[in-house]
C-alpha cells in the first residue's frame, strides 16, 4: 500500500505577481513580492482551460468555445466551427485540447466539449482541423458521454504510448463511477483515430480506471507513471498513480481512507483542506498542480513527500505546461468563482529552480 501524504498548512509561502519593482497588493489580499521572475505572456483571455505548445507557438482553448494563438507577442483568437450546440453550464464548454503529435503537417489537435441536445447535456471527444485561421470540427471520436450540472472532466492528453488519455467527471452521479460499463467517472484511453486500443484493461472498453470523482489533470513521468489529480467531495482532493484498471474508490472511499481493492491516493488535501487541483505537469521527480480553490501552484516531491506552494496570489489557476527550464500556467479568475485582477485572465511564465 502506498505512503499517502497530508498536506499541512505552511507558515511561510512565496506569493508572487506580474513582474514589478514596487511589492503591491492584488484583489485577493495578498502581498506580491517585487523580486520574483514572473512574466505575463498574455492577458485579456477569456476562461482558458488548456495549454499547448509547439516550438514557441501557444494554443490555449477557451471555454466559451475559441482558440487563442499566441506567437512572436502577438494574440489571435481563432474561432471554432462545432457540429453541436456549445453548452453554457457552469465549468462546462470547450475544455480539454490537444495538439495531434503531427500537427505542424496536419494542422489536427484533439477537442472535448460539452453540448446540448434538445433538453439533455453531454460531452464529445472530437478531432479539429486548422484552416484558414479557424477550427473545423473534423471527426467524432466518442460521443454521449453523460453530463451533469458539474463534474464534466474535461483534461486531454496524449500519453508517451501514443494513446490518447481523457478524464470523465461523475456528471454528479456517484454510483456511475463504479460501473464499469459506464464511462463517467472514469479516465478513458483510446487509438489517435478514436478505436478501443487491444492492451486496454477491460475488452472492448475506454475504461482505462474508474473510481474517480471529478479528475481533471494527468501527468507522465519519463518512466511512464501515470499520475492525475482529482477533485475530493469538498475536500479530500487526490493526487493519483494511476495504473490500468484499478479502481480508485469513488465514492466508497475517499482521502486516507482504505478498503482491499480500492487505491489510496499518493497525496491527499485531507478532510480539511481543499485545493480544487485542475492541470498539472511532472518535472524532476516534482508533480507540479494548479489548484483552483486553492489559488495556488503546488509542488509535490513524489519521492520524499514534501510539498510546498510556489506560486500564489494571482487567483484560481487552470492549467500548466512544463517546457525546458520554464513552467508556464494560466489563471481562470473570470470563470465566475474568482476575483479578477486586471486585464484577467492571463499566460505566466516563470523560471524552474532546482
Amino acid at each position: 500500500m502506498k505512503k499517502v501524504f497530508v498536506l499541512t498548512m505552511l507558515t511561510l509561502f512565496l506569493l508572487v505577481g506580474c513582474i514589478s519593482k514596487e511589492p503591491q497588493k492584488d484583489n485577493h489580499g495578498a502581498i506580491e513580492m517585487s523580486n520574483t521572475e514572473v512574466e505575463v505572456i498574455a492577458d485579456k483571455l477569456k476562461i482558458p482551460w488548456s495549454i499547448e505548445k509547439v516550438d514557441d507557438t501557444f494554443y490555449l482553448s477557451e471555454r466559451p468555445g475559441t482558440i487563442v494563438k499566441i506567437a512572436n507577442g502577438e494574440i489571435e483568437r481563432q474561432h471554432v466551427k462545432l457540429e453541436k450546440d456549445l453548452a453554457t453550464a457552469s465549468e462546462a464548454g470547450l475544455l480539454g485540447f490537444a495538439l495531434a503529435p503531427d500537427f505542424p503537417q496536419s494542422n489536427r489537435a484533439y477537442a472535448y466539449y460539452t453540448y446540448v441536445d434538445g433538453a439533455k447535456q453531454f460531452n464529445r471527444i472530437s478531432t479539429f482541423r486548422l484552416e484558414d485561421n479557424y477550427w473545423k470540427e473534423e471527426q467524432l471520436l466518442l460521443d454521449h458521454i453523460k453530463s451533469g450540472t458539474y463534474h464534466h472532466g474535461g483534461r486531454l492528453k496524449i500519453g508517451p504510448d501514443g494513446k490518447l488519455y481523457a478524464t470523465v467527471g461523475d456528471a454528479l452521479s456517484p454510483s456511475r463511477a463504479q460501473d464499469r460499463d459506464t464511462l463517467e467517472g472514469k479516465i478513458l484511453r483510446m487509438n489517435l483515430d478514436g478505436s478501443i486500443p487491444s492492451d486496454n484493461p477491460f475488452p472492448n472498453s475506454y475504461v482505462y480506471s474508474y473510481g474517480h470523482r471529478n479528475p481533471q489533470g494527468l501527468a507522465w513521468s519519463p518512466d511512464g507513471t501515470l499520475y492525475a489529480s482529482e477533485h475530493g467531495n469538498t475536500a479530500n482532493d487526490e493526487l493519483n498513480i494511476v495504473d490500468a484498471g484499478h479502481n480508485y474508490g469513488w465514492p466508497i472511499i475517499e482521502g486516507t481512507e482504505k478498503q482491499e481493492g480500492m487505491i489510496a491516493p499518493l497525496f491527499t488535501s485531507g478532510s480539511n483542506t481543499t485545493w480544487a487541483p485542475s492541470g498539472m505537469d511532472y518535472y524532476d521527480g516534482k508533480l507540479y498542480v494548479a489548484t483552483l480553490k486553492g489559488t495556488a501552484i503546488l509542488e509535490f516531491d513524489v519521492e520524499t513527500g514534501q510539498q510546498r506552494k510556489i506560486i500564489s496570489g494571482l487567483g484560481r489557476i487552470r492549467d500548466i505546461l512544463v517546457d525546458g527550464k520554464f513552467l508556464y500556467f494560466i489563471s481562470n479568475n473570470r470563470d465566475g468563482r474568482g476575483i479578477p485582477l486586471e486585464n484577467d485572465d492571463k499566460l505566466y511564465r516563470i523560471p524552474l529552480r532546482h
